[in-house]
């Protein structure tokens, strides 16, 4: 098997979620504690014990998310499996800032404080109410960005996430958002639902966040990934260190290839996919984009010693 190792994004958060890997694991302890030092805060308490409202806000989604994802990495790490088992790493939106974290291209403290200024960027971003994003079920990507340039009219409406071949994510102005959906069932859409998010993603109105996040870049050391990491914004792998950087800072307002992502991976050699974090959105998606490939989940204790020893066994 040539392993890819995959993490989520925002949509996988709900409350409990790392505890068990905490309480068995010392290593993954160790990652939330690190965690709330750099933020300042016990992110942890509320990720165990919070409210799902306030877990869900995206700055407290985005940061949370990540420390779970590297909790089980550590305790993957504690059964002997190490990020070198996988030929590539990647992460659906924020899960590519875990995927660089895991692949030791940043520190877990900067990761943290990276993903808390994302979120609260992105949030502010827009005015609350001007945005939206829609999902478009049982359209293909160049329909969707057709649907989306129709809908626009001068406003923002572009595809912003491209999860799968019948699942394409729209983003933009409420009122250009409402037209796509409309637009969408005329061409065909199976369902076209508009999204309970707090915030239009992956268009052209977060570039006040790209910009805060290039600022925020700027201040932090990124390092050439131990594995290459494939990116959303180019659907293919890279390793230089500031290419992924600028990257990141394009990923704010670019589309979400995800898709692509995954069929570049399969056509370079990846067999077997690892889900590793919470939820399990992405082995959805990926059984719908190639159901050759092999995948395994990865968020709890049990999970964990079955991967270690699947992988021993070979």
């Amino acid at each position: 098997m040539t392993r890819a190792f995959l993490f989520p994004g925002q949509g996988a958060q709900t409350i409990g979620m790392g505890k068990a890997l905490a309480e068995e694991y010392p290593a993954a302890k160790l990652v939330f504690d690190a965690v709330d030092e750099a933020l300042g805060e016990k992110l942890s308490a509320l990720i165990w014990d919070g409210e799902q409202d306030q877990l869900t806000l995206t700055a407290n989604a985005q940061p949370a998310l990540m420390a779970t994802s590297l909790a089980a990495m550590a305790a993957l790490e504690a059964e002997g499996v190490t990020v070198e088992a996988a030929a590539y790493v990647a992460g659906h939106s924020l899960g590519e800032y875990s995927a660089l974290c895991a692949a030791g291209a940043l520190s877990l403290a900067d990761t943290a404080r990276l993903l808390r200024i994302r979120g609260k960027a992105m949030q502010e971003a827009v005015p609350v109410g001007e945005g939206a994003m829609a999902a478009l079920l049982g359209l293909d990507f160049e329909t969707a960005m057709r649907v989306a340039e129709a809908a626009s009219q001068g406003a923002v409406c572009q595809a912003a996430n491209d999860n799968d071949p019948g699942q394409v994510v729209v983003s933009g102005h409420r009122e250009a958002v409402e037209r796509a959906v409309e637009i969408a069932k005329g061409e065909g859409a199976k369902r076209a639902v508009m999204l309970p998010v707090s915030a239009p993603f992956h268009c052209a109105l977060m570039q006040p966040a790209a910009d805060a996040m290039s600022e925020a870049l700027s201040h932090v050391e990124l390092s050439a990934p131990r594995v290459p990491v494939v990116a959303n914004v180019v659907a293919a792998a890279e390793s230089s260190a500031p290419v992924l950087r600028g990257h990141l800072v394009d990923q704010v307002t670019g589309s979400v290839r995800w898709r692509e992502s995954v069929m570049w991976m399969a056509a370079h050699g990846v067999t077997e996919t690892w889900e590793i974090g919470a939820g399990k959105a992405l082995t959805g998606m990926i059984r719908r984009i190639d159901r050759s490939l092999a995948t395994r989940q990865v968020g709890t204790p049990d999970e964990v010693r079955a991967t270690a020893a699947a992988l021993a066994e070979g």
